[in-house]
């Protein structure tokens, strides 16, 4: 167990290495992750892309060549060093094949949609390069992937046939037939062309947005703590609004729903909304990097809303505040991210989904014991939380990193 988790250490301080463009940080800990299990293809793979990185094209095509006698089914590992090898080979076109095919496997794996955007600037596809480099990013904690790959000129642009027939007289390789024809012939040819259009101010609007969005992984984390944070300190100035706001369900069964919301951003004191912002900071960030941040944000909120639905037809009588329903949703999506992918992450997930119980347990069991815990606030947050997270859950190749 300690050993896979230690072997887990340095594939994950790999990756983050990889992403950021320092290449020696990724070679060495790929090392020593292959020292400690020699037989795994991922590693082998990370060794190859680190070499890469690092311009050593030997190194490269021995730990791809190695990496495929390691799966020789053909995997997503073995996939990649073939399209390491064919990059290496100057055979961009068969790269970019091998690319999709991994990212039509597994749409989760970073390095393979840098690659693709690498692949694509070179062949001068430079909007849909700039969308595949954005997702790399968000994929990767806002990694850049900056100088992993070799220095290469873009491709030239296909060069029309020549015209041989000059300005006035004709040729065998030109018959006349050809050079004339009707206009219902010219627009035929016309639309059997495909064209490219320059992407309008919108669509590179939605580029330049979703790239800055991805250099802040945690950012939605962030902005909720501040929001949370933010409303405490001011009730503190102004204690009224937590009368204002708290799910007081007397007044919710008279029609006030919005304090089913509402109470989700107060907090009864410092140590209340220590621990939750806490276990935010914590849980969240990994959250809004595994789902995306829309999708975190919809389970944040949807499952704090569930949790005080189901506390308002538990106890009529009751008020509630705070953000522990929507945590503990969270919470609930970490555990389902664990589950989904835990015959990819071997016993690396099996150990994170044992301490996920543990908590999971712990908490619930403290809740039942005190009775000033709205318990099944947290209970309808934790069980909507995992519902959705279930949907949402990205599914990650065996043996192969996010």
């Amino acid at each position: 167990m300690e050993a896979q988790t230690e072997i887990q250490t340095y594939v994950d301080q790999g990756n983050y290495s990889l992403a950021h463009g320092q290449g020696r940080e990724a070679a060495i800990a790929y090392a020593h992750a292959a020292q400690l299990e020699p037989d795994n293809p991922a590693i082998h793979l990370g060794l190859a892309e680190a070499n890469l990185a690092l311009g050593n094209y030997n190194v490269v095509q021995m730990a791809a060549q190695r990496t495929q006698e390691l799966q020789p089914a053909g995997g997503v590992e073995s996939i990649t060093a073939q399209a390491l090898l064919d990059l290496l080979a100057h055979s961009y076109d068969s790269a970019l094949q091998k690319a999709d095919a991994v990212i039509a496997q597994n749409p989760g794996i970073a390095y393979a949609h840098a690659m693709r955007s690498y692949l694509l600037r070179l062949n001068h596809q430079d909007y849909d390069a700039n969308l595949a480099r954005a997702r790399s990013a968000r994929l990767s904690y806002g990694g850049r992937f900056d100088g992993v790959f070799p220095p290469a000129e873009p491709l030239p642009y296909p060069t029309p046939a020549p015209y041989t027939g000059g300005y006035g007289g004709t040729t065998d390789e030109a018959p006349a037939t050809e050079r004339t024809s009707t206009p219902e012939q010219q627009r035929s040819e016309r639309d059997a062309v495909p064209t490219w259009s320059r992407p309008n101010g919108m669509q590179r609007q939605v580029i330049r947005t979703r790239f800055a969005l991805s250099q802040y992984p945690s950012l939605v984390t962030y902005i909720l703590i501040a929001i949370n944070v933010a409303v405490f300190a001011y009730s503190t100035i102004n204690p009224s609004i937590v009368d204002a706001g708290a799910q007081i369900n007397p007044l919710v069964a008279q029609g006030e729903y919005w304090r089913i919301f509402t109470g989700m951003f107060l907090h009864a004191n410092i140590l209340h909304i220590g621990f939750n912002m806490l276990s935010l900071f914590f849980v969240g960030r990994a959250i809004e990097v595994y789902y995306g941040k829309w999708r975190y944000l919809a389970i944040y909120l949807l499952s704090g809303i569930a949790g005080g639905i189901l506390y308002f037809f538990t106890s009529p009588g009751g008020t509630a505040i705070g953000a522990s329903g929507a945590i503990f949703g969270v919470f609930g999506a970490l555990g389902v991210f664990y589950l989904v992918n835990r015959r990819s992450l071997g016993a690396y997930g099996r150990g994170a989904i044992g301490n996920w119980l543990f908590w999971i347990g712990l908490n619930l069991v403290f809740g039942l014991t005190d009775p000033n815990i709205a318990l099944f606030a947290h209970i309808g947050g934790l069980v909507l939380g995992m519902l959705i997270a279930f949907a949402l859950a990205p599914r990650i190749g065996v043996g192969r990193r996010m």
